[in-house]
């Protein structure tokens, strides 16, 4: 017997939403297209012009219809933009109790962290029924993350970092693609994502050693000289890490004062090009380490720093 799926299977639990969002918008735009169609086959058939029919003007205004027709598609309008913008805010907020990886994308091939530190290339193994968020970013041009049965998407930019979050509800293997044009080899750029259950996740994660995120990113602190300046005490030459995550920071832009969140983008730019946002009262002082870091060391250092609490010595 032949099977020919219309969609793909649904193996999270936000694919369940998506898909009556998309029968209802294929069903509706469909039923509309093809009853406009046979109206103005019916219209045309019956007021077609005639030679010598003698035919009165026939009146095309009708304020009572238009407006009714009008009144009927706005409310439907309206209706699905907030059946769509409420499932959109489930997709955008990622719950508190997520599973974090780090994900970079380079021509042409996805590159994964978990949080003990084992890597894998054009895979990712993760556990069923937990929620599972992606912190993302390009080695070079745009890609975009794709998961068809989990119904997410998310384009994956150079220089920033954009997250994606899901929760699998079904164990097997599904495919995942890269869903923006990248180059040449753009599609080769496809992996598996494997969803195991949770003890099964558990004994895969401890097959390969490795330094977390945190450790390799303290290693490389050191490394690079960092602790120098930004060790704790009242020499620091630059400004104290220990619990700075997520806290608000004032900054000099371009002779002005604001306001910033200490999150993963403002920490890469800092890294990266930290003559643009100076912490107030410090001097620009830090050289830019742009040439010397890959991605994955900025992402190390990120994961180290957010590591940090108050009563930590740097």
């Amino acid at each position: 017997m032949w099977s020919f799926p219309l969609l793909p299977e649904q193996a999270s639990t936000y694919a369940a939403h998506v898909d009556p969002i998309f029968w209802f918008l294929t069903i509706f735009v469909g039923a509309f297209a093809i009853g406009l169609s046979l109206v103005l086959v019916v219209l045309g058939l019956k007021y077609k012009q005639v030679p010598g029919s003698g035919r009165k003007t026939v009146r095309v205004h009708n304020m009572a219809a238009e407006l009714g027709y009008a009144a009927v598609v706005g409310v439907i309008a309206v209706a699905i933009f907030f059946w769509g913008a409420h499932v959109y805010t489930e997709y955008a907020y990622a719950p508190d109790n997520t599973l974090d990886i780090n994900a970079i994308g380079k021509q042409w091939m996805w590159k994964m962290q978990h949080p003990n530190g084992m890597r894998e290339v054009n895979e990712l193994h993760i556990p069923v029924n937990r929620p599972v968020k992606l912190t993302m970013t390009s080695q070079d041009v745009i890609h975009d993350f794709y998961l068809p049965a989990f119904r997410v998407k998310q384009d994956v930019l150079p220089a920033r970092y954009t997250t994606l979050w899901f929760e699998a509800t079904k164990e097997g293997s599904y495919p995942l693609f890269c869903a923006e044009y990248c180059g040449t080899e753009h599609s080769s750029m496809v992996g598996t994502v494997h969803v195991l259950k949770a003890e099964d996740y558990q004994e895969w994660l401890s097959g390969g050693a490795a330094l977390t995120p945190a450790a390799a990113g303290e290693a490389l602190f050191n490394q690079m000289g960092c602790v120098t300046c930004h060790a704790s005490g009242d020499a620091s030459r630059g400004p104290i890490l220990n619990g700075i995550f997520g806290k608000e920071a004032t900054v000099k832009v371009g002779g002005k004062t604001e306001t910033v969140t200490v999150d993963e983008e403002y920490l890469r730019e800092s890294i990266i090009s930290p003559a643009l946002k100076v912490v107030d009262g410090y001097s620009p002082l830090m050289p830019a380490f742009k040439s010397q870091l890959s991605d994955e060391d900025v992402v190390n250092l990120i994961a180290y720093i957010k590591s940090l609490s108050d009563t930590d010595a740097s």
